[in-house]
């Protein structure tokens, strides 16, 4: 650990208590602002730019974790999300780096597109990573994101190359996501990652449509349904075929 790590800042959106949303059991979970990926179905779009957080040290945000430590416990820990936390690694990594010396479990959520700028060791701090893995094929995860799938793509094998655990995330969304081609090669590619432990596929909802109001911009998917059981239903079961544990 650097002795500067405490006084490392970053910008943070905010924090939150979950329990069996950002990792496994009760997690602090810092969300960090600022993403260049464009999902058309974010629901979060306040934390897409830096100047949506506020300045906040490490040693703030651990400050803050230190009260939650005993209702955390021996089964939860500290989920670091976003946004997109690899935008602001220097800050990600010095954060992991203490929760990991207080002895908390340690978990990064992302899409990989940065993985780039995880370092070994912000990654030697981190016990899990959940990857979001959106869509599938160059020209369907470009529409989605904005981005190339491929970045996501070399992320994956290099964490299982270090034999990392990850829980994978695939948002299910309807004329977007639930195509067999796209289900299917998500699945297809996730069961060469030796190290998946769980597949969670994550219904679309439209919870944060009020947000795209606040802010003044239109929710590209306004009018998009939810998928219904049937759908989610086969989709997991698509995922369940290739060997994964699915929840």
């Amino acid at each position: 650990m650097a002795p500067s790590d405490l006084e490392v800042t970053g910008s943070v959106h905010s924090w939150d208590i979950s329990i069996g949303v950002d990792g496994p059991g009760v997690r602090f979970a810092a969300f960090l602002a600022g993403c260049p990926l464009k999902c058309r179905y974010c629901h979060s779009p306040d934390t897409q730019t830096m100047r949506s957080g506020t300045r906040r040290s490490v040693g703030d945000l651990m400050a803050e974790i230190e009260q939650y430590e005993d209702f955390i416990g021996t089964n939860g820990g500290v989920t670091v999300t976003g946004g997109e936390p690899l935008l602001q690694p220097r800050f990600a990594g010095a954060l992991l780096r203490m929760c990991k010396q207080n002895g908390l479990h340690t978990a990064l959520d992302t899409s990989g597109y940065l993985g780039a700028r995880a370092d070994d060791a912000l990654l030697d701090a981190t016990d899990l990573v959940l990857l979001d893995v959106k869509s599938w094929g160059e020209a369907r995860y470009r529409e989605l994101t904005g981005r190339p799938l491929a970045p996501t793509l070399r992320f994956a094998r290099r964490l299982a190359d270090r034999g990392m655990p990850m829980w994978i995330r695939f948002v299910l969304v309807p004329g977007l996501t639930d195509g067999p081609e796209v289900v299917e090669g998500v699945a297809g590619f996730v069961a060469g990652l030796p190290t998946v432990e769980r597949v969670e596929v994550l219904p679309f909802h439209r919870l944060g449509a009020t947000k795209y109001a606040e802010l003044g911009i239109e929710f590209p998917l306004r009018h998009t349904e939810p998928p219904d059981e049937e759908l989610i239903a086969g989709t997991r079961d698509r995922f369940a075929a290739h060997g994964l544990l699915v929840a």
